[in-house]
């Protein structure tokens, strides 16, 4: 380095704003075995703040062909809830039950903005990229900023392995306070060749790190990897690191995502029904087939035997804003943290939950059953869940549970009427469950001809002491040890509540 004292002043200031605006390429310039799934990221010694005009490009080396582009003069999604036409307009085309149409992203057919192969142009309102090979896309952040770094966030499946690519970014996508960022303008600056390819179509395992030592960066890289309906079980590890991507997949089977770390291993995006809403008068996860909802961070959509382990799973945005959502067949949640809004998790189908940590802001657990929750802490702002299983299944069963409300005394359960809709078989049981910041009356219950089972059975305070259940809602029933002991064994049993599947617990290790 010059000596400052052998600058002129201005020479000097040109260094220290050059210093300012340093930034950190991953992955390196010239960097070699890269994973096609790359997030690319630049840290500054300073936070940067996202432009609202400029673009970002990524051209094969070999050709010069623009492969992909992010306009940052197009808004990310929207902040406000649409209605009527507006809604529902861009789905209808669709048949009901929704029969999605399976995209196989390809450079060949792909311009440069659009959100994957044989999706239309990505429109000039709102942001969209296909996640997960269907729907007609997902509104997504192009560009997410924490702390120093600022993460870009490519089209879906558009790098290819084999191939060197550089980058171009406008000096307007990024700012950094008291200095000037100029952007990255040639091609020798950002350049880095993908890995040759990748792991064997027959892996048994394989790793995620974020920061791309293992087979994929990214959680949504590893599961497009497994075949659809697989027969065999393959498991992906997720190292310790927190993963910024919405994470949707649909038609999987028999998959472990094995965390390293459950505090430590996150996957979390903002996301909710405001940014990604589901079309109006069309339903939701209710059936296999039906319209997939897009508002949680993470969405196993008609899968089946998936194991969770080891992981959180959050949503930073508020209103109806899952961690989780989640429908299939013998789904299981392991040693899980699951962070939402409204609705912090959604179970359709049954589903095992295991030494987990729910947290919400009310409406807590939605879903429709039946799920079988056991040594599992709930921690709610309101209302606990809202449970829509009808005559044809259980619903939320817990077992050795503890219940937190964080804000004011809230109830268990609210009633299972919701404007016209009705779910008079509604159905939750507590089996010597803790409970802390609950209403005395427990549950809010409305008249359902009797059908509601909002069951308890010896649930006590934090201390040990049984709760004063004498203010208890009339809809609502405590089981008696004695008269009801054959309902007690059967209700603690996952098998009774879970259509006779026993499941197998997945190592935690």
């Amino acid at each position: 380095m010059i000596p400052k004292r052998l600058l002129g002043a201005a020479a000097l200031l040109a260094l220290l704003a050059s210093s300012a605006a340093a930034q950190t390429l991953f992955p390196a310039n010239k960097a070699t075995g890269v994973n096609p799934d790359v997030q690319l990221k630049l840290t500054f010694n300073q936070p940067p703040v996202i432009g609202k005009s400029g673009k970002v490009r990524i051209y094969d080396a070999a050709n010069d062909r623009l492969v992909d582009q992010l306009n940052l003069s197009i808004p990310a999604g929207p902040t406000e809830r649409a209605t009527g036409a507006a809604l529902t307009a861009p789905y209808m085309a669709f048949p009901y039950p929704y029969e999605p149409r399976r995209v196989i992203p390809t450079n060949a057919n792909t311009k440069p903005g659009t959100p994957s192969a044989g999706a239309e142009p990505t429109p000039d309102s709102y942001q969209l990229t296909i996640i997960g090979g269907f729907t007609d896309g997902f509104h997504f952040y192009p560009i997410i900023v924490s702390a120093n770094t600022a993460t870009i966030q490519l089209h879906q499946n558009l790098l290819e392995y084999g191939k060197t690519y550089y980058v171009m970014i406008d000096s307007s996508v990024l700012k950094v306070t008291g200095s000037e960022f100029r952007g990255i303008n040639d091609k020798q600056s950002w350049r880095f060749a993908t890995k040759a390819k990748g792991p064997r179509a027959d892996a048994e395992k394989v790793t995620v790190r974020a920061d791309g030592r293992g087979d994929f960066n990214t959680v949504q890289g590893a599961i497009d990897f497994v075949p659809d309906h697989s027969t065999r079980r393959v498991t992906i590890v997720v190292r310790k690191g927190v993963y910024q991507e919405i994470v949707y997949f649909r038609n999987k089977d028999n998959v472990t995502f094995l965390g390293e770390d459950r505090e430590q291993t996150i996957v979390r995006y903002a996301n909710n029904e405001v940014f990604n809403p589901h079309p109006v008068n069309i339903r939701t996860n209710e059936l296999a087939g039906t319209f997939p909802s897009r508002r949680a961070a993470v969405m196993v959509d008609n899968s089946n035997d998936i194991q969770i382990v080891n992981m959180t799973l959050q949503t930073t945005a508020f209103g109806q804003a899952e961690g989780l959502l989640m429908t299939g067949r013998r789904n299981i949640l392991s040693n899980v943290r699951v962070i939402g809004s409204g609705d912090a998790l959604q179970v359709n189908g049954p589903a095992y939950i295991v030494d987990s940590i729910i947290e919400g802001a009310g409406d807590t657990i939605l879903g429709r059953g039946p799920a079988f929750f056991e040594h599992c802490t709930l921690k709610s702002r309101s209302v606990f869940m809202w449970i829509r299983n009808t005559v044809a299944n259980h619903g939320n069963v817990f077992k050795d549970g503890t219940f937190i409300g964080t804000a004011e005394p809230t109830t268990l359960a609210r009633s299972p009427k919701n404007g016209n809709s009705t779910y008079p078989y509604a159905e939750a049981v507590l089996l010597n469950c803790t409970l802390s910041g609950i209403l005395p009356e427990g549950w809010s219950a409305a008249d359902e001809g009797g059908k509601v089972r909002f069951w308890e059975f010896q649930s006590r305070n934090p201390d040990g002491s049984p709760v004063d259940v004498s203010k208890r809602s009339p809809l609502s029933r405590q089981l008696d040890e004695k008269k009801d002991a054959r309902l007690i064994a059967d209700y603690g049993n996952p098998a009774f509540v879970l259509d006779g599947w026993q499941p197998q617990l997945a190592k935690k290790r």
